[in-house]
């Protein structure tokens, strides 16, 4: 793949059988990324690629086209933050500074939970350290982010607009010198 990732695509599908299907179909329709590909709560599986937005664009056609009734929801962002992608993967590290707010959204699908993380980030000087998409926890997501608490406040709001449009907030939570316990699990 050339040049950075501009677009993240995503598909969240029904069927394990036919997901491996779908992925096959997406890896060999263009040139991107395979950012994650497994099976999620509630017996689903998640495609996710990155890569140039037509690239990716391609990629989602072609796994649609395979996914027969097998398709549950997708997603396309088309100029995806680049700090969605660290946080997705776990390799984002926190600086004490970055921690005077912590900022939680919770979403019942994995699709509207990393649209809503492209939203926060976009909205606020925050850092997005924490994207967990659906496993033991019955398929839904949350974020976690840090920062000022005007910029955390700022952030969470975006990101809860952006999943409520779609009908799957589940919760939204800023906390204020949060204590450091609460990062435990997460740094």
């Amino acid at each position: 793949m050339a040049g950075p990732m501009e677009a993240l695509g995503m598909l969240e599908l029904s069927s394990i059988a036919v997901a491996y299907q779908v992925e096959d179909a997406m890896l060999k329709a263009a040139d991107v990324e395979l950012l994650v590909a497994r099976t999620i709560c509630s017996g689903k599986y998640m495609v996710m690629v990155g890569g140039q937005v037509e690239a990716v664009e391609a990629s989602l056609r072609e796994g649609k086209a395979v996914s027969r009734e097998a398709l549950i929801d997708e997603l396309l962002i088309p100029n995806v933050d680049q700090r969605v992608f660290p946080a997705i993967t776990g390799g984002v590290s926190l600086r004490e500074q970055d921690k005077d707010a912590l900022g939680i959204l919770e979403a019942f699908s994995v699709t509207s939970i990393v649209e809503g993380a492209d939203a926060a980030v976009k909205a606020a000087d925050v850092t997005l350290f924490r994207i967990h998409v659906a496993m033991a926890i019955g398929g839904k997501g949350f974020l976690m982010l840090t920062g000022e608490v005007s910029d955390v406040e700022a952030a969470i709001e975006a990101g809860a607009r952006e999943i409520a449009r779609r009908g799957l907030l589940v919760g939204k939570v800023v906390i204020p010198r949060p204590e450091e316990r609460l990062y435990r699990d997460v740094i």
